[in-house]
């Protein structure tokens, strides 16, 4: 499953925000995004979950939860139109 996680603090790092998500399961990758212009990121980022299971349990319990300072905004990830 594809995450989705918003409203990030900016000096987050891809592998602060793997640790977090490896605590319900295993994940298979980590994405800050990053403004191409500036390579600053843009305070959000995607968290893939091979097991659907613990994706959701990770969602379930993070989304709203406090991380570096900010509330963080967890769902499933739409996919691109």
């Amino acid at each position: 499953m594809n995450i989705y996680i918003g409203n990030l603090n900016y000096k987050v790092r891809e592998e602060d925000l793997k640790q977090v998500f490896e605590e319900y399961g295993e994940v298979s990758s980590a994405k800050i995004i990053k403004d191409r212009d500036t390579g600053r990121a843009k305070g959000f980022a995607f968290v893939e979950m091979p097991n659907d299971a613990e994706a959701q349990k990770a969602i379930e319990e993070l989304d709203q939860a406090e991380f570096q300072g900010r509330q963080m905004v967890v769902k499933e990830a739409r996919p691109k139109v």
